[in-house]
Formats: C-alpha cells, sequence, structure tokens
C-alpha cells in the first residue's frame, strides 16, 4: 500500500493549528507561574511597614537578616542536593553507555606454551629469558664441619676444667 502524500496547503494548516495550540498552553503556563509567584510571595513576604523610630528599624533589620541567612541556607542545601543528583545522573548516563558498548567475549582455546614460550610472546622476541631455573640457582660449597673429639669420661673433662683446686673439692664431697 503506497502512503498518500500531504498537499502543502493541508501540511501549512496542521502546522498553523499545532503552533496556535501550543502558544494557547505557553500563555496559560505563565499566568500560573506569576499566580503561583504572588500567592507564594504574600505568604512568606507579608508587606513592609517601615517604623518611625531607629530602633525599632535595626530591630527589623536584624529580623530581615535572619531571614536572609535561613533562605541562603536552603539555597546552599537545594544546590548541593541538586549538584549531588547531577553527578549521579552523569555517572548513570556513562554505565548505560559502557553497557551498550559491552560485546560479548569469545571463548578462548586452551593453548599450551612453555614458560619459555610464554615469556617470549609477553616480553617480544628482544628479550632472551630462559627459564631454567636450575642454572640459574646459587652454587654453594658445603662447607665440612670439624666433628667435636670424643669427649670421653665427663668426670675426667670436669676434673680438667677445674681451676681452683677447692671448687673441685666442694664439687667431689657433694657427690
Amino acid at each position: 500500500m503506497s502512503e498518500k502524500k500531504m498537499t502543502s496547503s493541508r501540511r501549512h494548516h496542521l502546522k498553523s493549528l499545532v503552533l496556535s495550540i501550543a502558544k494557547g498552553i505557553l500563555e496559560k503556563e505563565c499566568a500560573q507561574v506569576k499566580v503561583d509567584k504572588e500567592n507564594y510571595m504574600s505568604e512568606n513576604c507579608p508587606p513592609l511597614s517601615l517604623p518611625g523610630s531607629t530602633q525599632e528599624l535595626q530591630e527589623l533589620c536584624k529580623k530581615l537578616h535572619q531571614q536572609i541567612d535561613k533562605v541562603d541556607e536552603e539555597r546552599y542545601d537545594l544546590e548541593a542536593k541538586v549538584g549531588k543528583a547531577n553527578k549521579e545522573i552523569e555517572d548513570l548516563k556513562i554505565k548505560v553507555v559502557d553497557l551498550q558498548g559491552k560485546f560479548k567475549k569469545p571463548a578462548l582455546k586452551k593453548v599450551r606454551l612453555s614458560a619459555d614460550q610464554m615469556l617470549q610472546a609477553l616480553l617480544g622476541s628482544k628479550h632472551k629469558v630462559s627459564l631454567d631455573l636450575r642454572s640459574n640457582l646459587k652454587q654453594v660449597k658445603k662447607e665440612v664441619k670439624e666433628e667435636v673429639a670424643d669427649v670421653g669420661d665427663w668426670r675426667k673433662n670436669v676434673e680438667d676444667k677445674a681451676g681452683m683446686d677447692g671448687r673441685k673439692k666442694m664439687f667431689e664431697g657433694e657427690a
């Protein structure tokens, strides 16, 4: 079935209808914003009555400064919330882009390589490394320890080592 093309006069008429409807909606929205603003101002900002004395003026100024500080704190808190929400939105957008861009990883085949071949594949042909671990080890010569000569009879050894006769006699006296 072939689609019938719209005539230019019909298209122009529909376009002007859509624009006139959109213009009416925008006007209604602007009027609603003005009404909302007036309602908010009447609730939160009572009409200003200037007192006559300077002390009353100072009190009014202090009160206004406190209200300004309160509004500034609220504005700061809201700005922080909006900034945090914007950062979170950006992070989520990045995640979405990452997830859309991912592709399925192919199944890898098992390949048998020796350790030398793996190192050559990783490091390239310029580096020649051999994994003959035994050749890389230090060679240690075994030292032969001199064994202590037979001690023999321990009593004789004690008598030989006792330098003072008094100690030797005291030792013999206890035994």
